[in-house]
C-alpha cells in the first residue's frame, strides 16, 4: 500500500508540473494525432442512428461543452458521457497494446468537455490531454484485470481524473488524490457484454470520464485523499495491481508514442487476422472454393470465436465476421457491420467456415506482439498460409501518420467535415480559449 501511495504522490507531481513547451515534438506530433484521430471518430459515432437516439433519450441541458458532431452544446458531464460513448460506438478508438485498453477514449472527453468550460488555454488543454493519457496507459499497465472482464472503466479512470485535475490547475497533491479517487470508481464489467452485444459496454466510458470529472472535483474541493485505493479498488477487487509501471521511465518513456490506430471498425483483437484476410484477397483467393478458415492467435482474442451474432456491436467482437466481411467485402468499414448489411448471406457462409484458436507460439509473443496466423484450405489447393504480427497501425507495425489518419476518415466522412476536425485539432494547440474552437465540433 505503501509503495502504491507513493507512487501516486510521484505521478501526480509529474503531471501537475506538464508544461506543453517542454514536451518532446515527437510527443506532442503524436498526442495531435490521438486527437484528430478521437475527434473524427466521436462525429463518425455521433452520426449513428442508435447514438442519436441514445442523446436524445439522455436530454442534455444548455451548456459550453459540445456534442461533437451532435448539433448542440451541454453541460460538461453530459458532454463527457455522450462524446465518449459516440468514441466507442464503432470500434474505430485508438488504443494501446501495453494497457490493454483504450487510454484516449478513458479520458480525452472529459479534459476537452472540461476545457471547453473553463476556457483553457490550447497549451493547458493540450497538457491536461497527455496527463490524461500517459496516467491512464500506465494505469492499464500496472492492472491485470481478472480473467472476463472488460478493460472499458476501470484502470482508466484515474487517467481522466488525472487531465481534469491537471486543467484545474491542482497541485501535485491535489493531483494524486485526484487519481486515487478515480482509481476508486471504476466498473466492473464483463467482457461478455461485449461479446453478445450489449451497448452498455460503451456506457463505461462514459462512466470513466464522468468519474474522471468527479475525482477531479473532489480533489479541487479538498475532500479527496491519497490513500492508495489503486491497490485495494484494482487489485484486490478487480485483479492484480502492481505500481511499479506507474513511474517506470515516467519523463523519458511516452506511452502515447506507443499506441495504434484502428482501420477496420472492430476489436482490435481482429484486426491481424482481417489484414491478413485482405492480402489473400488482393493476391486472388477464390472465395468460392474456400473449405475453411484457421484464424491461430493470442490468449487475449481466444473468446471471439463466435460464429453468429444478432447485432452489430456482437458482430464487431466477432472474429469470423470480421474475416468473412473483409474477404467478401475487402473492408471493414461500419457500412459492412449496419443493420441490412452484417447478415449478408455471403459473409454468414464464409464466417461459418471460420475456426478460432489460441496458438501457444503466438501467446508467447504478448505484450509486444498480438500476433494472428490464418490458414485458408480451399478445395484442389495446398493451404494458404500468413502470419501478421500486428495489426496494420500499431506503432510497431506500419504505424500511421498524420496523412494516413486523415485518408482514414476521409473513408468515413465528407471532406468538409474532416477538414474542419482537421483544423480544430491542428489549432488548439495555440489557441487562447479553446471553447469556441471545440464548439466548431458540435456543429460540423
Amino acid at each position: 500500500m505503501t509503495s502504491t501511495v507513493a507512487a501516486v504522490a510521484r505521478l501526480g507531481s509529474w503531471a501537475a508540473g506538464l508544461r506543453w513547451a517542454d514536451v518532446p515534438d515527437a510527443v506532442r506530433g503524436r498526442l495531435g494525432l490521438v486527437l484528430l484521430d478521437s475527434l473524427g471518430v466521436t462525429v463518425v459515432g455521433a452520426r449513428q442512428a442508435e447514438q442519436r437516439a441514445l442523446a436524445a433519450a439522455w436530454r442534455p441541458g444548455p451548456g459550453p461543452a459540445p456534442l461533437v458532431g451532435g448539433g448542440a452544446t451541454t453541460t460538461v458531464e453530459a458532454a463527457a458521457w455522450l462524446n465518449a460513448t459516440a468514441l466507442a460506438r464503432l470500434e474505430l478508438d485508438e488504443g494501446h497494446k501495453y494497457a490493454k485498453g483504450h487510454p484516449a477514449a478513458h479520458g480525452l472527453p472529459a479534459v476537452l468537455a472540461l476545457a471547453a468550460d473553463l476556457g483553457a488555454s490550447g497549451p493547458e488543454t493540450m497538457a491536461a490531454l497527455l496527463a490524461a493519457y500517459e496516467v491512464a496507459a500506465r494505469f492499464g499497465r500496472a492492472t491485470t484485470l481478472r480473467a472476463g472482464m472488460h478493460p472499458h472503466g476501470s484502470w482508466g479512470v484515474a487517467g481522466a481524473a488525472a487531465g481534469c485535475a491537471r486543467l484545474l490547475g491542482l497541485p501535485g497533491e491535489g493531483v494524486a488524490a485526484a487519481i486515487d479517487a478515480g482509481a476508486g470508481l471504476p466498473v466492473a464489467g464483463h467482457f461478455a457484454s461485449a461479446l453478445d452485444g450489449n451497448p452498455v459496454r460503451d456506457a463505461w466510458l462514459g462512466a470513466s470520464n464522468v468519474s474522471g470529472l468527479a475525482a477531479a472535483r473532489m480533489a479541487a474541493a479538498g475532500v479527496a485523499r491519497n490513500t492508495g485505493t489503486p491497490a485495494v479498488s484494482l487489485g484486490d477487487v478487480l485483479g492484480r495491481f502492481d505500481p511499479a509501471p506507474l513511474t517506470d521511465g515516467l519523463g523519458s518513456r511516452w506511452e502515447v508514442r506507443l499506441g495504434y490506430f484502428k482501420r477496420h471498425a472492430s476489436c482490435s483483437f481482429t484486426h491481424p487476422a482481417a489484414d491478413a484476410a485482405l492480402l489473400m484477397r488482393a493476391d486472388g483467393l477464390p472465395l468460392d472454393a474456400v473449405e475453411e478458415v484457421v484464424v491461430e492467435t493470442h490468449s487475449l482474442a481466444g473468446g471471439l470465436g463466435r460464429t453468429s451474432w444478432d447485432s452489430r456491436l456482437a458482430a464487431l467482437f466477432s472474429t469470423p465476421f470480421v474475416v468473412a466481411a473483409a474477404l467478401v467485402h475487402g473492408t471493414v468499414d461500419p457500412a459492412v457491420s449496419a443493420d441490412g448489411q452484417r447478415d449478408d448471406p455471403r459473409v454468414r457462409a464464409l464466417a461459418a467456415k471460420v475456426v478460432l484458436r489460441v496458438a501457444p507460439d503466438l501467446d508467447a509473443r504478448l505484450p509486444d506482439e498480438r500476433a494472428a496466423r490464418v490458414t485458408v484450405r480451399t478445395a484442389g489447393a495446398p493451404p494458404r498460409v500468413l502470419e501478421v504480427p500486428n495489426p496494420v497501425g500499431d506503432a510497431a507495425h506500419h504505424p500511421m501518420a498524420e496523412d494516413d489518419v486523415l485518408a482514414l476518415l476521409e473513408r468515413l466522412l465528407d471532406a468538409g467535415t474532416v477538414r474542419a476536425v482537421h483544423e480544430v485539432a491542428t489549432g488548439l494547440a495555440a489557441s487562447a480559449d479553446v471553447g469556441p474552437d471545440l464548439r466548431r465540433l458540435a456543429e460540423i
